[in-house]
């Protein structure tokens, strides 16, 4: 059950929700929520739907120094939380929605979760070129949130913490990709994965 919602500015937009039995529900691009949304009792389920951001560069630019928006597949705008409006059009902005809770019992004191995101140190072709995975930076946003929950940056390639996220809290923003395009690399489709892991202790 859900009790009122408050918004911690600091912390860009989070959530306090009531205590119940312990969970954690992470949303990175499509989701699954049914009954409504989270706060009038809606029920979050698994997705197994991965969706990606890419870019093409055009052979004039490549290398150039100019960074170059990545798109999406990903179609999700609205705050699985309250229906909100949360992203902009991931269709022209290439936002990718990325929120969710962490629940325990009332009376715990557990520590925070930890939302992290694990990548290869590089992008791969299928000629076996690379590009190092911190070509790809980000800018966190969220309509109506004057301070994103997650900081604007770039994969490090490896593992890096992105949140830490109090207990009985639900957490969102939206994340723009962009390809830094800084250095000169040969002609090819590469790709590698982000993984977005939520944890609890």
């Amino acid at each position: 059950m859900l009790g009122g919602a408050c918004v911690s500015p600091a912390h860009g937009f989070t959530v306090a929700i009531d205590s119940g039995t312990r969970s954690l529900f992470l949303q990175v691009g499509a989701g699954t929520m049914t009954g409504g949304n989270f706060n009038n009792r809606g029920t979050p389920g698994n997705n197994t739907t991965v969706n990606s951001v890419s870019v093409t560069v055009p052979a004039a630019q490549v290398g150039s120094g100019t960074a170059l928006p990545m798109a999406t597949d990903s179609t999700v705008f609205s705050s699985p939380w309250d229906g909100f409006a949360f992203c902009t059009s991931p269709a022209t902005t290439g936002q990718v929605y990325v929120g969710g809770f962490y629940r325990v019992p009332g009376g715990s004191t557990a520590g925070a979760a930890t939302l992290t995101v694990t990548t290869p140190l590089a992008l791969t072709s299928t000629s076996g070129d690379t590009i190092p995975f911190n070509r790809i930076a980000w800018t966190s946003t969220g309509n109506s949130d004057n301070t994103p929950t997650i900081a604007s940056a770039a994969f490090t390639g490896g593992a890096q913490t992105l949140l830490s996220v109090t207990r009985n809290t639900w957490f969102e923003t939206c994340l723009a990709f962009r390809y830094l395009n800084s250095a000169v690399v040969p002609g090819g489709t590469f790709s590698g994965t982000a993984t977005y892991t939520l944890t609890a202790p």
